[in-house]
């Protein structure tokens, strides 16, 4: 019997998802296929038993059930009640529920291989305190930061953010205080929608240090206005693409046990 996977949300936009899992799923020869399913607030309950019958090996989840999805599941591991969501789900054989959160994995792999460096001992700024900026706050403290600032326009989200995980993490609004803080980091995040959703940069790169990162979680364009300035300035950068197909690798392995198929996904959703 052919297994299940799907991402549910609502509006789903993009088949990055699909396009990248069901490659996996054919490279290996696993009679699987990857779905997606734009659910109505309602329709989770129903969607949530049928997995629980069987012939699922899990689901995906993005905006807006991360949080609502928590209530579904029978455990939440230690990384997605740290972050306060769940993007993905696994399937147990007796029908329980795990729901975990690979944004946290995907994030640092992507980021510490793209722009060869390493968490331990640095300053990062985050721009933005939404699910996506949890999930960098989380991998940039387990990665050992010293100092991690936080950029909200409302700046009541980012502090509470910053209550959420303690020191060393700071909030600020993203404007004055954020720029102050851009000439002493050795790494910058855009984990707003800005670059896709709207047009322009999160943040002026001008103040960073010439030996600063920038990585964009943006990955639709390709190049934002944010990695283009960044680029100008000749700072690493990279966007969000690698912790796309990072976070999906994590899921892939989770399911079906087969490990290092980042490659594979890759180069599905490349072409």
């Amino acid at each position: 019997m052919t297994q299940r996977v799907a991402l549910i949300g609502h509006p789903l936009r993009r088949r990055h998802s699909e396009l990248m899992h069901n490659a996996a799923f054919n490279h290996w020869g696993i009679d699987a296929r990857y779905e997606l399913h734009d659910l109505e607030p309602e329709e989770l309950d129903g969607f949530v038993a049928e997995v629980r019958e069987g012939g699922w090996l899990g689901f995906q989840i993005t905006a807006p059930y991360k949080q609502t999805v928590m209530e579904y599941v029978d455990e939440v591991e230690p990384d997605a009640t740290a972050i306060g969501a769940v993007n993905s789900v696994l399937r147990q054989a007796g029908g329980g529920l795990v729901g975990f959160n690979t944004d946290t994995t995907g994030f640092r792999r992507a980021a510490e291989g793209e722009l060869g460096i390493q968490f331990s001992g640095i300053r990062a700024v985050v721009a933005g305190a939404g699910g996506a900026a949890r999930a960098v706050v989380h991998a940039l403290l387990a990665g050992g930061a010293d100092a991690v600032t936080v950029g909200n326009r409302t700046l009541s989200r980012a502090q509470a953010l910053a209550a959420q995980f303690g020191a060393p993490v700071r909030a600020v609004d993203l404007g004055t205080a954020f720029h102050d803080e851009l000439d002493r980091a050795d790494l910058a995040v855009n984990a707003t929608t800005v670059g896709m959703m709207t047009p322009g940069a999160a943040f002026d790169v001008t103040p960073l240090p010439g030996t600063a990162a920038v990585y964009d979680l943006v990955y639709e364009p390709a190049e934002s206005e944010l990695l283009a300035r960044a680029r100008a300035r000749g700072l690493s950068a990279a966007n969000g693409l690698g912790m796309l197909v990072s976070q999906a690798e994590t899921a892939f392995e989770r399911w079906t046990g087969i490990p290092g198929t980042g490659s594979v996904m890759r180069a599905a959703i490349s072409r």
